[in-house]
C-alpha cells in the first residue's frame, strides 16, 4: 500500500495493536537481516518505534505500514527509515574509559615496541556499531594524544553503523554541551569548538580530529564486508548484546577475520564470549586476542 495523507489513525491511543502475524512478519525479518532478537516481549516497544514512521507516512494500521514496507516501492524508499527507527543508538564519549587506558597506557605501546605498529605504517582501527560517533571521535583524541608522545606514530578509524541516519550526525560532529562532560578538560581545550554563538549551547569536534574518522554504513549480517585492509583494534562494545548466540558466534567470526593476527577485539562490559567458538583468547577483562 501507498501511504497517503488520506488514511486516518484509530482515534484509540493512537493505533490499533500489532496483529500476531504482522508481529512475526517485522521479528523475522530483523532477526534475520540485523540479528537482532525481538521477541513477543518486546513487542510494543516495536510498536512505539514503528509509529514514528507511521505517523509521517500517515498510515492508519500496523498491517498497512508492514504491507508498505516491504513491497517493491517500500524497499526503496522506507526500509532504510524503518531500520534506523528501530536500532538502538545508546553511546557516550569515554563510555566504558578504562578500555582507552589499558589502550594508551598497556596496548599501544606493546604493539609499537613488538611490531612498530603505527611507526613503521598507519595503525588501523575500528569502531563497529559506531552510533552517532562518540566512541570513534573518543579513540581519536586518545590516539591523537598517544601520538604526540610517541615519535611518527599514525593511526586511521573506520566507524560504521547500520543506521544512515546516526551516521550523517556523526559525520557533522556536533553536539550539545551536556554530552561532553565525560571530556577531560585538556581534551576538551584542544579538540572541541564551542559554537561562536554561545546562547546555542553546542560543540564541533575539530577538523583535525574528524579527519582522522571516517564513516562508512555497514551490515553485520552481510558475508563479506569487502574491507581492503584488516584491524590492528578492533572497537566492537555493546552491539552482541542484542543478538542471540548462533548470531554472535557468526558476527564475531566475521570480524575476527577483518582482525589482524594478534589483534585486539575490545568488547562491551556486560559481553562475554563464553560458550562461543571464536579465536580469541582473553588479555584483560573484555579485551580479547587473535589467536589465529
Amino acid at each position: 500500500m501507498t501511504p497517503s495523507p488520506d488514511h486516518h489513525r484509530s482515534p484509540v491511543h493512537g493505533y490499533r495493536p500489532m496483529t500476531g502475524r504482522t508481529f512475526s512478519r517485522f521479528s523475522s525479518f530483523i532477526k534475520n537481516e540485523l540479528g537482532i532478537n525481538i521477541t513477543d516481549g518486546k513487542r510494543t516497544m516495536l510498536q512505539a518505534r514503528l509509529q514514528k514512521r507511521m505517523r509521517t507516512l500517515g498510515l492508519s494500521s500496523f498491517d498497512d505500514y508492514c504491507e508498505y514496507v516491504f513491497s517493491d516501492r517500500g524497499r526503496e524508499t522506507e526500509l532504510l527509515h524503518m531500520i534506523d527507527v528501530i536500532t538502538t543508538n545508546k553511546t557516550d564519549f569515554f563510555r566504558e574509559s578504562k578500555h582507552f587506558d589499558y589502550l594508551t597506557q598497556t596496548l599501544l605501546p606493546e604493539m609499537v615496541r613488538a611490531g612498530g605498529t603505527g611507526v613503521r605504517r598507519r595503525a588501523a582501527f575500528w569502531s563497529a556499531g559506531c552510533s552517532t560517533g562518540e566512541e570513534p571521535y573518543t579513540l581519536a583524541m586518545v590516539l591523537s594524544d598517544f601520538a604526540a608522545r610517541q615519535p611518527d606514530f599514525g593511526f586511521s578509524i573506520l566507524a560504521t553503523d547500520i543506521s544512515g541516519e546516526v551516521l550523517k550526525k556523526a559525520a557533522l560532529g556536533i553536539y550539545d554541551h551536556e554530552k561532553i562532560a565525560p571530556v577531560p578538560m585538556p581534551m576538551r581545550k584542544k579538540y572541541l569548538l564551542r559554537s561562536r554563538d554561545r546562547s546555542r549551547n553546542i560543540v564541533r569536534i575539530a577538523p583535525e580530529i574528524r579527519s582522522n574518522v571516517t564513516f562508512r554504513r555497514l551490515n553485520l549480517m552481510e558475508s563479506d564486508f569487502r574491507f581492503r585492509e584488516s584491524f590492528d583494534v578492533i572497537f566492537f562494545r555493546n552491539v552482541i548484546i542484542y543478538f542471540d548466540r548462533s548470531t554472535q558466534e557468526r558476527v564475531l567470526n566475521s570480524i575476527c577475520r577483518c582482525l589482524k593476527p594478534e589483534g585486539a577485539l575490545f568488547l562491551g562490559h556486560s559481553e562475554t564470549l563464553n560458550g562461543l567458538n571464536v579465536p580469541l583468547k582473553s588479555i584483560v577483562s573484555t579485551v580479547y586476542r587473535k589467536t589465529v
